[in-house]
């Protein structure tokens, strides 16, 4: 791409949006739930801040945030009233959860100041919360990288699962102490480190370390392989052994 959609933000009123209320777009919702039988239906919304700066670039994005604060909630909230219109219409078809993808970390933090975080995007990720809770839906998110600094804001503002693929680069004993307990984590074993380059030992045993730190009573833990493990370099011996571990380990305990 060589040009973001919306560079400039005097073409905001050009900016063409999809109709999310065209019935084609949600003819296989009752289906899926009909198929689902008694499986947990999960329903996928909109992300706000990857969608953010697929529209306004990277860079623009991060700039904005100090240069057109204003401008910038005014696309967010575009993209929360898309939010809240597919969680009635999913809602309405019984679905169980909704989930939201936007990866938040880097390596080792944050990639914006937490405080502009809390300034300008917890609030619309309170908004989507607030309306899944009065809807009936679980509350999921999914966010890649270091995101310590930001987990508390979210338990808060109502999130009731984190689906996290990286676990090593923050520490299971650090996120086992701090929100154990407060929130669901659905996750695998760490697909950038044990999983990718562990021996079978290596992730037999850290997939104990999960259940033992992060599986807590009121919160819990729901193990889950990666949805491209052939892109993150996982090998089907080692994703073998992540799920016989686990069914030995839920069978020893129920």
């Amino acid at each position: 791409m060589k040009r973001p959609p919306l560079d400039d933000w005097k073409e905001f009123a050009n900016l063409r949006i999809p109709d999310i209320l065209d019935p084609q777009r949600w003819t296989s919702v009752k289906e899926s739930r009909a198929q689902a039988g008694d499986r947990f239906v999960l329903s996928s919304g909109i992300s706000i801040y990857e969608r953010v700066h697929f529209i306004r670039g990277l860079e623009n994005t991060w700039v904005d945030i100090y240069e057109h604060p204003q401008e910038l909630r005014r696309l967010i909230d575009l993209l929360v009233e898309m939010n809240l219109t597919a969680i009635e219409i999913y809602a309405a078809a019984d679905a169980d959860g909704f989930i939201i993808t936007d990866d938040w970390g880097l390596q080792n933090r944050l990639m914006i100041s937490p405080d502009k975080w809390r300034e300008i995007w917890k609030p619309a990720y309170r908004r989507i919360f607030q309306a899944c809770r009065k809807a009936g839906l679980l509350t999921f998110m999914h966010s890649c990288g270091y995101i310590v600094d930001i987990l508390d804001d979210l338990i808060d503002i109502g999130l009731t699962v984190i689906h996290m693929d990286q676990q090593e680069n923050m520490g299971l004993e650090l996120l086992g102490n701090r929100f154990g307990g407060r929130i669901t984590f659905f996750s695998p074993v760490d697909i950038q480190a044990t999983m990718a380059k562990g021996s079978l030992e290596e992730i037999r045993s850290y997939c104990h370390s999960m259940i033992r730190h992060l599986s807590r009573p009121g919160g819990g833990f729901i193990p889950r392989w990666y949805s491209d493990p052939q892109g993150a370099g996982h090998r089907p011996e080692a994703i073998q052994a992540m799920c016989e571990e686990f069914l030995s380990i839920n069978r020893k305990r129920s």
